[in-house]
């Protein structure tokens, strides 16, 4: 590949829609919230072959930024990788076809207690497309203030949870020092760095209700 024809390809990069064909499909395994698929795929050169995958309903996170420039995170147990890990509130799409703006503010005030007025969308990302039909969303959430009534019950993992907020530059330093991996958190901090380093700030974010193609919903 020569130099004018990666400059070309570079100034309109973008990642595309597209099936290939599947020959057969069949659910091993199906749980409380996701699944696994056993597909065969044809490829280009026509030969058939076995993608196995986890299907996932989808998450929302939620990038809590105050006016202090510190991020509300939760400590929580994830036994799959054995650690507790820093991370942003989030949760699931339980719902098929859920505003995934609602599910937001609903995991903001169930893991923090906490109601922000002003949201907006700061990514969107598939969390390990070589394994997983994972889609997040992440929002911004400004204008914080404490939630009304009481705060929600929280049992199994999350009753061990801890909250923090935490100055954005620190946890940008711990994510470029190997010292935070949650994809949400790590994704959510580098994104949200790069939007208020660009002209417009976070003002030029997408709107809360943006399209999202990869868990489409009604508004």
């Amino acid at each position: 590949m020569g130099k004018d024809e990666a400059t070309d390809i570079a100034a309109d990069i973008a990642d595309t829609p597209e099936t290939w064909e599947v020959v057969a499909s069949r659910t091993p395994f199906q749980g409380a919230k996701t699944a696994v698929r056993s597909e065969q795929v044809r490829m280009p050169d026509r030969a058939v072959v076995r993608r196995d995958y986890q299907v996932h309903p989808g998450s929302v996170c939620v990038l809590a930024l105050d006016e202090e420039q510190r991020v509300l995170i939760i400590n929580q147990y994830r036994h799959p990788v054995r650690h507790k890990l820093w991370e942003l509130p989030a949760g699931l799409l339980d719902v098929p076809g859920e505003n995934p703006l609602h599910a937001a503010q609903r995991e903001l005030y169930e893991e923090a207690h906490v109601q922000a007025r002003d949201w907006r969308v700061l990514v969107d990302f598939f969390a390990t497309p070589g394994g997983s039909d994972e889609a997040i969303r992440i929002f911004l959430a400004r204008d914080l203030a404490p939630a009304r009534g009481e705060r929600f019950a929280v049992s199994e993992e999350e009753a061990d949870m801890k909250l923090a907020r935490v100055p954005l530059e620190e946890l940008v330093r711990g994510v470029l020092a190997g010292e935070l991996g949650n994809p949400g958190l790590v994704t959510g901090v580098l994104a949200v760095s790069a939007a208020l380093a660009r002209e417009g700030g976070t003002e030029a974010l997408r709107p809360a209700l943006a399209p999202w193609p990869a868990r489409p919903y009604e508004a």
